[in-house]
Order: C-alpha cells, then sequence, then structure tokens
C-alpha cells in the first residue's frame, strides 16, 4: 500500500485501544499524524499508547474518554476538541459493540443501533465545524459485511418488539453504511471539500469476536486465525479510506480476496439494500431527531 506522508495532520480514531482502531493509529503516527484515541476505558487506552511510543517515542498521541453510548459523553467529548483544535484532518468512526445481550445505551436506544450508529452519527455532526474548515479533510466509518440483507427496523430500533443479536449488529452496519456514503452526497451537494468513506474489515480477528465473557479457548483461537485476518490487515481498509489520493467520496472498501473476507484494501461495492432512498433519508432525519443533532453544513 502507498504510503501516504501525514505529516502536520490530525486524526481522531473512535475504539483505538485495541483491534481495527489500534492498527489505523499506529499507522497514522508512524506517517507523521498527531493521532487523537477516543476511548471509553482510558486504562486501556493508555496501555495502547504505551505500546505505540514503546514503537515510535516520537508520536504524538492523546487519549481522551468518550462512551458513545451516552449523548452527554459525546457532546463534551466534541466540546472539549473543538476548545483544543481548528481543524481535524481526519476522523474515523471506526468504535462497535457486536452482538451483546439485549441492552440499552444511557440515553434509552438499543446498544448496538445508539452506540455504533447514533454515537457516530452525534460525533461526526458536532465535529463538522472543524472538519468543514480543513482543506481534504476525510470521514471514514466502519461498517461491516453483516450490512448484507439487513433493514432498518424503523418499527422496533429499541428491540422493544423482539431482539436478535445478530440482526440488530446487522441493522447498525447497515446504518453506518447508508450514513457515510449520505453525509458524502450533503457534503458535494454544499460543494464542501469534506468528503466520506465507508469500509470494512471483511472477517478480521478482534476482540469483537468474544465468546459470551470470556475469550475464546486456544483452539478456537487458533482456528479463528487460520480463517480470519489479522487486525492489522483488517485495518488496512480502513487505512486506505482515510490516505488514497485517488478516492473521491462515497466509495466503499474493503479486502479484495474471495467473499471480501480477507485480503489487501480494493473498491467493493455495497449490498443493493444500501441504496434505497427512502430509508437512507428516513434513517438521517430519525438519527437528528433522536440524537438532537442537526448537521450544519
Amino acid at each position: 500500500m502507498t504510503q501516504v506522508d501525514l505529516t502536520g495532520k490530525t486524526a481522531i480514531i473512535t475504539g483505538a485501544n485495541s483491534g481495527i482502531g489500534y492498527g489505523a493509529a499506529k499507522d497514522f503516527v508512524r506517517n507523521g499524524a498527531r493521532v487523537i484515541m477516543a476511548v471509553r476505558n482510558e486504562d486501556k487506552g493508555k496501555v495502547a499508547r504505551e505500546r505505540i511510543l514503546q514503537e515510535n517515542p516520537q508520536a504524538a498521541i492523546d487519549v481522551m474518554r468518550i462512551d458513545l453510548a451516552d449523548l452527554a459523553s459525546i457532546r463534551s467529548f466534541a466540546d472539549a476538541i473543538k476548545g483544543q483544535l481548528d481543524s481535524l484532518d481526519l476522523l474515523i468512526n471506526n468504535a462497535g459493540v457486536m452482538m451483546p445481550p439485549h441492552s440499552k445505551t444511557k440515553d434509552g436506544f438499543e446498544l448496538q443501533f445508539g452506540s455504533n450508529h447514533l454515537g457516530h452519527f452525534a460525533l461526526t455532526g458536532q465535529l463538522l465545524p472543524l472538519l468543514k474548515n480543513t482543506p481534504g479533510s476525510r470521514v471514514v466509518t466502519v461498517s461491516s459485511l453483516a450490512h448484507k440483507g439487513s433493514e432498518i427496523l424503523f418499527d422496533n430500533l429499541d428491540g422493544s418488539k423482539g431482539y436478535k443479536k445478530f440482526q440488530f449488529y446487522g441493522q447498525s452496519k447497515l446504518a453506518n453504511l447508508m450514513f457515510a456514503r449520505e453525509l458524502d452526497k450533503r457534503l458535494k451537494q454544499h460543494g464542501l471539500e469534506t468528503i466520506s468513506l465507508a469500509c470494512h474489515p471483511g472477517i478480521s480477528s478482534t476482540n469483537l469476536f468474544k465468546f459470551g465473557k470470556k475469550d475464546a479457548p486456544n483452539f478456537m483461537k487458533s482456528l479463528m486465525d487460520k480463517l480470519l485476518q489479522p487486525a492489522d490487515m483488517g485495518a488496512l481498509p480502513t487505512i486506505y479510506a482515510a490516505t488514497h489520493p485517488s478516492l473521491k467520496g462515497g466509495e466503499y472498501i474493503g479486502p479484495d480476496g474471495k467473499g471480501r473476507r480477507k485480503g489487501y484494501p480494493a473498491l467493493d461495492t455495497p449490498h443493493p439494500v444500501a441504496n434505497d432512498e427512502d430509508v437512507i433519508n428516513k434513517l438521517w432525519e430519525i438519527s437528528e431527531k433522536l440524537t438532537g443533532v442537526v448537521f450544519d453544513f
């Protein structure tokens, strides 16, 4: 992959303490960026930061707390960032929860839709003034192969009428993809230079793959390592979407291998379910209503 010089650029990565977010953070600082690791658990964030500094002692890397399952936490994070920065080159909407038992965010949203989609929607809307202020800025939102064949359950967004964890995970990842592409469309309609892209990691062995509350047993880990790509490879589509000079916005990037499960980053095609304009517009409206965040293009 082409190495892009990121000297002088600032990136915010949600969920940067592990997996894909950690892989992206390592790459960005190696190429000269300042990285803000936006994490729920600051202790884990600091451990991850120390690991990166051991490899790259000159790295400019900070840890800040954000809980994407809490709109007040998102607002205080965004306010703190706007107090520190007047520009922002990269926002990587990466953090995610995957297939937990039915539970709610602080604001009463179903946890996966609330954290994975609404949290990132609210964060992006509140950081938009900084992104607009920065030539060549990008927003990258991490979706998943799980968006395929999913739907937005507008009459059951909170899961109160029944909850299947994989179905609700797929819904949140479809929402991520719809949001990323619609954001790009609206940015272009308003003549803004900021672009928005979506990506997915294929199937990578990040710590999202937990068996209940316990780590997978060792034999499962070795099996997963054979079948799945390592987190550093899973991070490549995110890095490509964030940095590749050929991209114009609105693209969807994933691995190039069989079934798009493994491999090196390339353009991918979203499932047709992601192209329904009525659903996309309804999702945007309801996201503004639920979060109270209206995008000021």
